[in-house]
């Protein structure tokens, strides 16, 4: 569109086969974007692309592989010339397990795909177009349950919760070339990764559905859970100069979330 909230920018979006990252990238194109959207899917990155209309790219990347994160940005710098928002949404929640039956594997791959793939991401963001250009915008996305520490998931809690540190660093060292990083932190998403995690917790409590996406709400002032879309237009806030003197916060889309620490 023209005149929209990002007229004349250029995103990557990663993790944006599913769940968040298509609506995002479609929001962000209404709002004048060229976006590039990344992920391992390829068949359903491309959908998704295509769905957003012509200022939009699909490409297969694996965000943990230094090399080709190296050439997700140099196409979207090839075809669009600049990068000028980064979002780090590729996420992997893990495999749920006590800290004593906890694995190497679940442990470091969980690491990988949520911290270290961000990490990736906007240092090649930086080098091949933001520091240059002394302007750009870096969105990480963290989880609720970085504060909450929820049970089975310390692998999960420790990337999460080292986004919200990295956020915090990379502010701190960019802030000086005009760049800004924050980190959105969505409590549960009604997206179908949240749906598939509520069916299988209310099977092993022996509770309906309902029963258990009540429990889950229960804890939210609001009573209620972020759509896909409520996430995406925070997130577009951030990306745009709108939010121009906010940086290295992490930023709760909750719904109200009550925590104990």
């Amino acid at each position: 569109m023209s005149g929209g909230r990002l007229e004349g920018k250029v995103a990557i979006i990663t993790g944006a086969s599913t769940g968040l990252g298509p609506v995002m990238a479609k929001l962000f194109v209404e709002q004048g974007a060229k976006v590039l959207l990344s992920a391992r899917r390829e068949e359903l990155v491309l959908e998704a692309a295509a769905a957003c209309g012509p200022n939009a790219i699909g490409i297969r990347t694996d965000v943990t592989k230094e090399d080709e994160v190296i050439a997700m940005v140099a196409r979207a710098v090839k075809e669009f010339g600049q990068v000028d928002i980064m979002c780090n949404n590729a996420a992997a929640p893990g495999k749920d397990t006590f800290i004593w039956e906890q694995t190497l594997e679940n442990w470091n791959s969980t690491i990988a795909i949520d911290v270290t793939a961000a990490m990736l991401c906007t240092r090649e963001v930086l080098k091949q177009s933001m520091l240059e250009r002394r302007s750009g915008v870096i969105l990480n996305f963290s989880s609720t349950a970085s504060y909450a520490a929820m049970p089975r998931k310390s692998h999960y809690v420790m990337a999460k919760t080292g986004l919200r540190a990295l956020t915090k660093s990379v502010a701190n060292e960019v802030g000086e070339y005009g760049i800004r990083c924050n980190c959105v932190v969505p409590g549960s998403i009604d997206t179908e990764l949240y749906r598939n995690w509520v069916r299988r917790t209310a099977a092993e409590l022996g509770i309906s559905y309902e029963e258990r996406r009540a429990q889950t709400l229960a804890n939210t002032a609001l009573r209620d859970i972020s759509s896909t879309l409520d996430v995406a237009n925070f997130a577009l806030f951030l990306a745009s100069d709108e939010a121009r003197t906010i940086t290295g916060q992490s930023i709760p889309v909750d719904a109200g979330g009550i925590y104990v620490g």
